[in-house]
């Protein structure tokens, strides 16, 4: 494909109102693969570092991403322009791609990777997500027998077992629901952060469907942020008072100490 071609492409996967130019360096890079300059508005393609079409097509397709979310958002700097939200947008264009057979994983073409991909994900992703889910139904009875125990569960968690609380409190969590294991722990424990049944079958059934991580919370994001804005106010509002009573006790104690102090 030359440089039209790729623009073509890019604009029949999805169009922009900001005009912009293709450009083939002929060149070979050891840093990057290509890269988009927003002030010019151009995608710049080292051609010869790519060995087939699909990774010209992929390289192509992601800074094309950087195109579509400078005309959304404006030119943002370089240490926010692989953000969350540009992954996503990312991998929905390669879905889009996909659909229209401009491009696709070729897992058929090596079955060493096929067999390999097949054994991580059994062998390793399934069965972490298993073991850590029967970890947080043990820490669920752990906490229990420490009750009985007169010991100090957070102690236990601390300088016993010496894991962090807040991965304690994750694993926790996700043993007590009913998670399918297949999507790995990681994935799990987003499935697990939402708030209520049908957000969780929701970001579970993305998650099977092999949506990537940053799709997923997302589109997840988006939808806590659509809620009824007199809703997600009440709620906020009853954290704050939460915070200020929390801050009010610690300030009289605090002063409570200097008067004693003199």
């Amino acid at each position: 494909m030359n440089q039209d071609q790729i623009k073509e492409m890019l604009l029949s996967i999805e169009e922009t109102s900001l005009d912009f130019s293709v450009t083939f360096t002929g060149k070979k890079s050891k840093k990057v693969n290509g890269l988009y300059k927003p002030d010019t508005l151009e995608i710049l393609i080292h051609n010869e570092n790519f060995t087939n079409e699909s990774q010209l097509v992929y390289t192509a397709i992601h800074e094309y991403a950087h195109h579509l979310q400078c005309e959304a958002d404006g030119v943002l700097r370089s240490a926010r322009a692989h953000s969350a939200v540009f992954w996503a947008r990312f991998h929905r264009l390669l879905e889009k791609a996909e659909k229209m057979g401009l491009y696709r994983i070729d897992m058929e073409s090596s079955p060493e990777l096929s067999k390999l991909t097949e054994e991580i994900q059994e062998k390793y992703l399934a069965e972490n997500g298993r073991l850590m889910k029967e970890l947080g139904k043990l820490l669920m009875r752990a906490h229990e027998i420490c009750n009985d125990a007169g010991i100090r569960y957070e102690d236990y968690i601390d300088r016993v077992l010496c894991l962090p609380r807040v991965a304690a409190k994750a694993v926790v969590k996700i043993g007590a629901l009913d998670i399918n294991p297949a999507i790995g722990y990681e994935n799990m424990k987003t499935v697990a952060a939402q708030p209520t049944a049908e957000g969780r079958a929701a970001a579970e059934e993305k998650f099977t469907a092999r949506r990537s991580p940053d799709s997923v919370k997302t589109e997840l994001s988006r939808k806590l942020e659509a809620e009824d804005p007199v809703e997600r106010l009440a709620k906020e509002k009853i954290r704050l008072e939460k915070t200020i009573a929390t801050l009010t006790a610690r300030l009289e104690k605090i002063e409570e100490s200097l008067r004693s102090s003199h």
